[in-house]
């Protein structure tokens, strides 16, 4: 009985240390709320400045803006040829014949059909006027006439073009063919450049790098024929076509006449970082959130906070996404932004425990 007297003792004491535990629990906590929860951790990024990394370098081949490949337009032996590359033409020159036996048959063939049908007309005019022929044979007299007429003609430009001439004064820069060789129509036989053409530097650009160039855009250009010396230029032609092999889009740019520089050498422009106007950054492609089309939202710290902000989305570059919206060196979460309402507290992760906790 003495034992049972100690336990409920015993647990009396007990049961008022609890009640004072909990009184005192209660007097710290004001109203009784329970504590606030913890804000969320995230990991941010800064904004970069689209293009960053330095500029766009590009190799490419000099030529002149006028550069002609030059055919015959009817075909057979090639009986003269009076230049070679490197030497120089002046506009009108003959530079190369074919064998014209051919070609002149085939003008006194079409103009001995012609004074044939001019005969039959006369004779059939007359008739008429006597009232022995009809109205419909004499119109198609007339257009027998004019068919003879343009095969002459055919044949007689034909004619004019067994001769190769320049049509401009120029270098010749490649020669195709020799003499006795039998050439097709269309067969480039010389290429002559047009030497008061100016001088374009003909570059291959990506798709994804043409945004960083622009029409009169200032290049520099290096070439190994001028070492140690960097020439200045600006972009004059955007091609409109990609090439369907490689998918490049070729940008010509004017460089200054230097006697030095000839058709075909090779030369490396470099295109400044980005194009006057494009306010566009980088951000790692983490933190874009629901992107469709040309839209998307990002969160932006803004001091303790995460602020939701709808930006405009220029496509995934690798690792990273090109957005406008942006300052550069704005920061953005990159992790954690699932999770988290817009304006909430958030917590930046430090990188370096986060990096010791890794390890």
């Amino acid at each position: 009985m003495l034992t049972s007297l100690r336990r409920l003792q015993s647990s009396g004491a007990l049961a008022a240390a609890a009640s004072l535990g909990a009184l005192f629990l209660a007097a710290c906590s004001p109203a009784g709320d329970p504590a606030p929860a913890p804000p969320a951790t995230v990991e941010t990024a800064q904004a970069e400045p689209d293009g960053v990394g330095g500029g766009l370098a590009v190799s490419g081949t000099l030529e002149r803006q006028r550069e002609m490949n030059l055919a015959f337009r009817v075909g057979g032996v090639m009986t003269a040829l009076a230049v070679d590359a490197g030497d120089p033409v002046s506009a009108g020159q003959v530079l190369a014949r074919i064998d014209p036996s051919a070609v002149n048959a085939r003008v006194t063939q079409s103009e001995a059909d012609l004074e044939r049908a001019r005969r039959d007309l006369r004779r059939d005019e007359t008739l008429f006027a006597q009232g022995y022929v009809s109205n419909q044979r004499l119109e198609d007299r007339r257009s027998a006439v004019k068919a003879a007429q343009a095969a002459y003609d055919a044949a007689a430009f034909d004619g004019r073009w067994s001769r190769l001439v320049a049509p401009a004064s120029g270098v010749v820069l490649e020669r195709s063919a020799q003499v006795g060789e039998v050439v097709q129509p269309g067969q480039t036989v010389l290429r002559v450049a047009d030497l008061s053409s100016p001088l374009v530097l003909r570059v291959p650009v990506a798709d994804r790098d043409l945004r960083r160039i622009a029409s009169g855009q200032p290049v520099t250009a290096t070439i190994d024929a001028l070492p140690g010396q960097v020439l200045s230029g600006r972009v004059v032609r955007i091609g409109q076509g990609a090439d369907p092999r490689t998918g490049a889009i070729v940008v010509e740019v004017e460089l200054p006449g230097r006697p030095e520089l000839r058709s075909g050498l090779t030369a490396k422009a470099t295109f400044p970082t980005a194009a006057a106007g494009d306010d566009s950054v980088r951000v790692p492609a983490e933190a874009i959130l629901e992107a469709q089309g040309g839209r998307a939202h990002v969160y932006r710290l803004q001091g303790d906070r995460a602020v939701r902000t709808p930006v405009v989305f220029l496509g995934f570059e690798g690792d990273h996404a090109r957005v406008r919206g942006l300052a550069p060196g704005e920061k953005v979460i990159t992790a954690g932004g699932g999770f988290i309402a817009d304006g909430e507290r958030v917590r930046v992760a430090d990188a370096r425990a986060l990096a010791g906790a890794v390890r």
